[in-house]
């Protein structure tokens, strides 16, 4: 757990929920090398929503994947909460996602012989939280996605929407400190979608929940407070969102 005292180390003073700093992200050699990631830099503060846009190959999906852990810089720093975690070991890295990231995805990637209850508890498990305060967490976590009364049915017995609120309930039930969505709204309609952002907005200013999420859609973008676009690996540019549903 020695990394989870070093980021809530005491007395640190407000800092950045995230900050890169010349993170590269290459594959291959030679002919072949990719640099998916090229020296970029940005930050994003306790709370922020932010949007991270680019055409495909852009680099935005890397770097959504760097921010969660789930792989490595080729250089650079990544400080999470103050701390660089850019070069720890697997170990301290698998700690830190299960401790403090919470993860949304295109596919909602829940297990379907099990219920929704269940599908929200699993992160808890992981953590070996007590059976009873499991079950009222994941409880508290699906009354808050707007689905109370459906905790016992499985994911083929909802739709599409009610899955991904699923999902995001299993993301917020460990209280992480950030949520990393991936196309969250991908396999939905636009009602639906609309309904899902709604929600992810409603936790960004509600709860203060610091959301990064990818998409390719203006209109998806528009729910976040800031837009920060890829371009060949590089950050073309970074500013504010003018009318931003989500102020």
């Amino acid at each position: 757990m020695a990394m989870t005292a070093a980021i809530l180390a005491p007395d640190a003073g407000p800092i950045p929920t995230i900050v890169l700093q010349g993170v590269a992200r290459v594959y291959g050699s030679g002919e072949s090398e990719v640099k998916a990631l090229n020296n970029i830099d940005f930050t994003v503060q306790q709370g922020e929503f932010v949007a991270l846009m680019g055409p495909s190959g852009a680099g935005k999906s890397t770097c959504l994947n760097v921010l969660g852990c789930l792989d490595r810089p080729t250089a650079g720093h990544y400080f999470f909460q103050g701390v660089d975690v850019a070069y720890l070991p697997r170990e301290q890295r698998a700690l830190l996602r299960r401790h403090f990231i919470g993860f949304v995805f295109q596919g909602f990637n829940l297990l379907n012989r099990t219920t929704a209850l269940e599908n929200v508890e699993l992160p808890l498990i992981y953590r070996r939280v007590p059976a009873a305060e499991r079950r009222k967490r994941a409880f508290e976590a699906l009354a808050q996605v707007g689905l109370k009364g459906r905790e016992q049915h499985t994911p083929g017995e909802l739709s599409g929407g009610q899955q991904q609120r699923v999902a995001i309930a299993r993301a917020i039930v460990t209280k992480p400190a950030v949520v990393l969505a991936d196309e969250p709204t991908g396999n939905l309609d636009t009602t639906k979608s609309e309904e899902i952002m709604q929600l992810l907005t409603s936790l960004n200013r509600e709860q203060g929940l610091t959301i990064v999420m990818v998409t390719h859609s203006n209109e998806i973008a528009a729910f976040a407070q800031r837009e920060v676009h890829f371009r060949d690996g590089k950050i073309a540019y970074d500013r504010p969102i003018a009318g931003a549903q989500a102020r």
